[in-house]
């Protein structure tokens, strides 16, 4: 059952899209004060699941969090924000029940922080709408959850393919380049990324003509050998006379204004920028149906970035900070003199004090920008979808987005955003997965390899060896890193067995994914969650059940030839060294010590379960995903979804076979 209770004037977020009449009686569970904060009394074993993408793992007790959309590249412990807003959470205990707390704007979750026996949850202002949802299971709330907020984003079947991305890509031969080297290595892909330096001079919608010469033509010599590009999309709209983007969004009031009505001014990667009014819908169409102008030289695949939104910072806050900087450099800089240095060059990025500078134009009304903050990524998303529906209403473009709420996994799927190349981050994706698929975004993963800082060869394949089960599966790194294409490392046969076993793979991935998106459900589930008595299994973080039939528990730890694993019923192991190279053996119910050596891939099938396996190919066009043999235990059958992997008409190009 769910409840909807209204506090003050709520902004619409258009996260809920099912219409429900408020409750009459008084909110339950929680108890509320004059200062609108909502405290619920903690028992010693009670677990809190969700917040989406947020750290420390997933049961989300002990740390204070923020929902307050940031550009955070630094994901350590002690972050409370990151890029996304899911402010859905899963209490389990005595009680049993969900609360999504609809607030646009900054709230604190303090789930034991401050008193470990008590969450106190307040947003900003009190004008919020919260959902109660009870029900038998953590399951079936989060069924229910998912129905209101609607159906998830499906993407190509491509995008389930391998892609190849790095900060630094900045011609169209090295992209050439790349493809040339997969294909020589034998390792398949089907997507290669194209991050800032395509554009001209980092305007949106513009393609640098020396470094790209043509891009349909590019697009489709790429597209011959089955690869896709994908080209970055930023929010920020560069200032310069006779660029059109800039110059129509002035032009119609489509851009941020300032308190005295003009356009604001941040700064992003062009250097000034003005950002566009997403929560126009006028401004939205606009916006969304610039993407033609690379879909109409062969693009059917997009990234949407910094559109928290990251601001670098503003011209006022950077004079103060440069007189703030001459006064303190002009004598002895101690110590004091130093941190006040240093600490103002680094408050000048996502300063939240800028947040409250612009505005958006709401049915005509002012709205300060702090108040909607974390529905500007979502928006820009769903712009984009939006206009795609028009533009290609046949088929499914693949989206996502870095930053986002609750409502915009219907646009486009996420990714984590930019991790680092540490061990520990293997395991914190791996963790977050749970509760984005509580909150609707199924089409995740994380940069695989790391992001940020010099990656290894032990770190990539370890890493492949969680990340090839993820929806989206890409390598990315930044400018300035170790360059970590899987050739670029000694063992290329084993980072490419990785990849072969990913596409042999895909059947049984896409099918989970097509189900758990058309049936609001999820795709990756704590182990507690399908073995609710098992006092052991709701203490295990790192190990999902993945779909009906697997359980992942990847190797996330340096030098590890093994690791420890919990199964909660009998399961067979799989040991796989290549699609061809691979032993299994039931395990009984238990604790286990699983050696696995650099180049294995290690996961479990469930009891009297087996999954669909397909011949390796060079990408997604050539997979037969209808020639494929069972993995697993003898005589079980699976439901295989399977559809043309392109169509947006879902209901008539599935297909639901037994095997």
């Amino acid at each position: 059952m769910i409840q909807k209770y209204v506090f003050g004037t709520p902004f619409p977020t258009d996260a809920v899209v099912m219409n429900m009449e408020p409750a009459k009686d008084s909110l339950p569970f929680f108890t509320v004060d004059e200062q609108g904060r909502f405290t619920y009394a903690l028992a010693e074993d009670d677990i809190v699941y969700g917040l989406g993408e947020q750290i420390r793992g997933i049961n989300k007790r002990g740390w204070q969090y923020v929902s307050w959309n940031y550009d955070n590249p630094n994901h350590h412990e002690d972050a409370r924000s990151l890029y996304g807003a899911h402010n859905f959470i899963l209490i389990r205990g005595a009680v049993t029940f969900g609360a999504f707390f609809d607030y646009a704007g900054k709230m604190t979750f303090d789930i034991g922080y401050t008193n470990r026996s008590q969450m106190t949850i307040q947003a900003a202002k009190n004008d919020l709408v919260v959902y109660i949802i009870t029900g038998e299971t953590e399951k079936d709330i989060v069924k229910q959850f998912r129905q209101i907020i609607g159906r998830s984003y499906i993407p190509p079947l491509w995008a389930f393919g391998y892609g190849q991305s790095r900060w630094g890509y900045k011609t169209e031969q090295d992209i050439r380049t790349v493809a040339e080297k997969y294909k020589a290595a034998g390792i398949p892909i089907d997507s290669i990324y194209l991050d800032i330096d395509y554009m001209e001079r980092y305007k949106d919608f513009t393609v640098d003509t020396e470094r790209f010469p043509n891009l349909k033509k590019f697009s489709e010599e790429m597209q011959a050998q089955g690869i896709h590009l994908v080209p970055i999309i930023d929010a920020g709209v560069k200032i310069e006379k006779d660029y059109d983007v800039y110059e129509e969004g002035v032009e119609k009031n489509y851009f941020c204004k300032n308190a005295e009505g003009g356009d604001f001014v941040g700064a992003v990667w062009p250097g000034r920028v003005h950002f566009p009014d997403f929560l126009q819908p006028e401004a939205r169409a606009w916006f969304g149906k610039k993407y033609s102008v690379l879909t109409e030289q062969g693009i059917d695949g997009f990234w949407n970035d910094m559109n928290e939104p990251a601001i670098f910072y503003t011209e006022d806050r950077l004079a103060n900070t440069c007189a703030e900087i001459e006064k303190l450099t002009s004598g002895n800089m101690g110590i004091n003199e130093y941190f006040a240095f240093t600490g103002m060059v680094a408050g000048l990025n996502g300063n939240i004090g800028d947040y409250d500078k612009f505005y958006h134009n709401v049915d005509g009304k002012m709205v300060k920008h702090s108040e909607v903050h974390n529905l500007y990524g979502m928006n820009m998303t769903r712009s984009a979808f939006e206009a795609l529906q028009k533009i290609s209403p046949d088929k499914r473009t693949l989206f996502f987005s870095r930053s986002s709420y609750i409502g915009a996994h219907r646009y486009g799927g996420i990714w984590q955003g930019d991790n680092k190349s540490w061990w520990s981050h293997i395991l914190q994706s791996m963790q977050q997965l749970p509760a984005l698929n509580m909150a609707g975004f199924l089409f995740t993963g994380c940069d695989t390899g790391g992001f940020g800082c010099d990656t290894t060869e032990d770190l990539v394949l370890r890493w492949l060896q969680y990340s090839l089960f993820t929806p989206l599966f890409r390598n990315h790194a930044a400018d300035g890193t170790r360059e970590q294409e899987l050739y670029q490392f000694e063992n290329v046969q084993a980072t490419g067995e990785m990849i072969r076993i990913r596409y042999s793979l895909i059947p049984y991935l896409y099918s989970e994914f097509l189900k758990a998106a058309l049936h609001d459900e999820m795709m990756f589930k704590p182990l507690v969650f399908d073995f609710p008595e098992d006092d052991m299994a709701k203490q295990v973080e790192d190990q999902l059940l993945l779909g009906n039939e697997l359980m992942i528990a990847p190797i996330y730890k340096q030098n590890a030839q093994g690791r420890y694993v919990y199964l909660p019923e009998e399961m067979m192991l799989v040991r796989m060294r290549s699609c061809e190279d691979y032993e299994t053996e039931v395990l009984p119910k238990g604790h286990h010590y699983v050696a696995a050596a650099l180049d294995e891939l290690v996961f479990f099938i469930r009891n009297q379960k087996a999954i669909p396996f397909a011949k390796a190919a060079e990408n997604t066009a050539e997979l037969d995903m209808h020639a494929l043999t069972m993995l697993g235990y003898p005589d079980c059958s699976y439901e295989l979804y399977v559809d043309d992997g392109i169509s947006s008409d879902m209901e008539n190009s599935l297909k639901v076979s037994m095997l």
